[in-house]
């Protein structure tokens, strides 16, 4: 009994760093959500409004108030087509972006119908500092933020394309914009979008919890007569303001680039992250 219990001790020793070394190997690194609006100003932030130079936050569109970042227009005499888009200041490629969102008061004198609760956050977006003074998007792939009227349906998450398009089942589709399959989001409620963008392959739209919208190859607009255009891996992430006001109270985001190459351990953060329906407090 001594004898064979001296020689089960590096055994077990062995099977546990053995148990150790796989446990590491399976699990994937600590992704938290990092959040991109501090609570305090726009110190990481860029404005770009149409007909207005970069960093020219015309009639004080985009501020900090209560903890939120508000856009407003009380300084507008009518809105001009004066859209506007508030650049983060680091660009990125594969990420799950959360954004926290009400609308709240009067589209402003001047906004277009479409326009009416309509917001967006913009991914895979270009430079701010390469778009021309008179230019109303950034070229990039558009998460629309949208409200209902109080009575007729209308869906969010929804997917427009300035300068861009993307692929479908295969399918290259270039119309400039798709509706979601979400559910209407009436009033002045707080609503959460999700966005998971993995580089040049796959993106997918969530509102409050629930995927509403999935398509592949986000890329631009093609040139020479080309069908497909050149792919987007990554790019600017800004939010928009599109004649109506709203209050962003949560910008937030999980980085998913140090687990981008390793296919098993992004879909083990995938199913981790997402196992959690993310609702937002009205």
């Amino acid at each position: 009994m001594k004898n064979k219990s001296f020689h089960s001790v590096p055994v077990l020793a062995s099977l546990l760093v053995l148990s150790f070394i796989l446990y590491s190997c399976s699990t994937t690194p600590d992704l938290k959500w990092e959040q991109m609006f501090n609570g305090k100003d726009l110190s990481n932030w860029n404005i770009k409004i149409r007909h207005h130079q970069l960093n020219e936050n015309y009639a004080n569109t985009f501020r900090v108030n209560d903890g939120q970042i508000q856009v407003r227009y009380d300084g507008y005499d009518s809105f001009d087509e004066q859209f506007g888009h508030l650049f983060y200041e680091k660009p990125y490629s594969s990420y799950l972006i959360g954004v926290e969102y009400r609308f709240v008061g009067d589209q402003v004198t001047g906004g277009p119908g479409w326009a009416y609760r309509n917001s967006g956050i913009m991914i895979h977006g270009q430079d701010p500092a390469d778009m021309t003074l008179d230019q109303d998007f950034p070229n990039s792939i558009e998460v629309q933020l949208l409200g209902g009227n109080g009575k007729d349906e209308r869906s969010n998450a929804n997917l427009c394309t300035p300068g861009t398009q993307y692929e479908k089942d295969g399918e290259i589709i270039s119309r400039h914009c798709t509706n979601s399959n979400s559910k209407t989001f009436h009033g002045d409620q707080w609503v959460r979008v999700e966005v998971l963008v993995l580089r040049d392959s796959l993106v997918v739209h969530y509102a409050n919890g629930e995927e509403v919208m999935r398509y592949n190859k986000p890329q631009l607009d093609p040139v020479d007569g080309n069908k497909q255009g050149e792919l987007l891996t990554g790019g600017t992430i800004s939010l928009q303001s599109e004649s109506h006001p709203v209050d962003f109270r949560k910008v937030e985001i999980v980085n998913l680039d140090k687990v981008a190459n390793d296919p098993e351990k992004l879909q083990q953060a995938i199913d981790k992250l997402m196992a959690e329906k993310r609702i937002p407090k009205q």
